[in-house]
């Protein structure tokens, strides 16, 4: 099976935290080569290193050593200011929780990543009013988070990922919320978005959702176990 030319990749990537006296291993020479249009879930148990993984992907921490490359760029030495602008402008999040803003609409949650690069009232509005086409919920734009159910605010979520139209597509437990019926109809999103060309890459715990993936990375204290593609 052939793969897609990199668009993120991990080199000799280790993550410690000081807890007083004692220092915590969160990654431990960690290489990962991500292509372009891959599907991946990171499997493990808890405490594993999963959420540090998915930090440092995000651009959201710098691991302590080693190198991370998005796009080609070294990103790990980059300033705070420089790391926001990556995760605004080439990165999509999301959250098991959705993160939604309740005081704003379906539109203007879409809205927020466009907000921050500057793009025109009338462009972004338009391509949220797409957007949420994209993800079922064109009826619903004028509706607040707490008038949607778990799995439209989700897709809510899924949309503003996709505004900047991302390099990557991070997601932490996109279904941990939803009931099944809803999480089958993410994951079928997420399939769609696959299809579509996306790169996603998900933290999940669920070997049934981790399966639909095209590649499975598992952890164990923080060191890669095992990095497995299908075909």
């Amino acid at each position: 099976m052939s793969v897609a030319a990199s668009i993120a990749r991990l080199e000799h990537v280790e993550k410690t935290y000081h807890m007083g006296d004692v220092v915590v291993e969160a990654l431990a020479d960690v290489n990962l080569d991500f292509g372009a249009g891959e599907y991946i879930s990171i499997m493990g148990p808890s405490g594993c290193g999963k959420s540090t993984l998915l930090n440092v992907l995000g651009c959201l921490d710098r691991p302590t050593s080693g190198a991370y490359f998005l796009g080609g760029e070294d990103v790990s030495g980059l300033s705070d200011d420089d790391l926001s602008d990556i995760r605004c402008g080439r990165l999509g999040f999301i959250f098991q929780s959705y993160n939604l803003i309740q005081q704003l609409t379906v539109l203007e949650n879409i809205e927020i990543p466009l907000y921050y690069q500057g793009v025109h009232t009338d462009e972004s509005r338009a391509r949220a009013r797409e957007l949420a086409r994209r993800v079922g919920l064109e009826s619903r734009l004028m509706h607040k988070p707490f008038e949607l159910s778990g799995g439209q605010q989700q897709r809510v979520g899924i949309a503003r990922a996709l505004a900047n139209d991302p390099l990557v597509i991070l997601a932490d437990e996109p279904t941990g919320n939803l009931d099944s019926k809803s999480g089958v109809e993410i994951l079928n999103l997420f399939d769609e978005l696959h299809s579509q060309g996306k790169t996603l890459i998900m933290v999940t715990h669920d070997e049934d959702i981790a399966h639909r993936s095209q590649r499975i990375v598992r952890l164990r204290d923080g060191r890669v176990e095992a990095d497995a593609r299908k075909g």
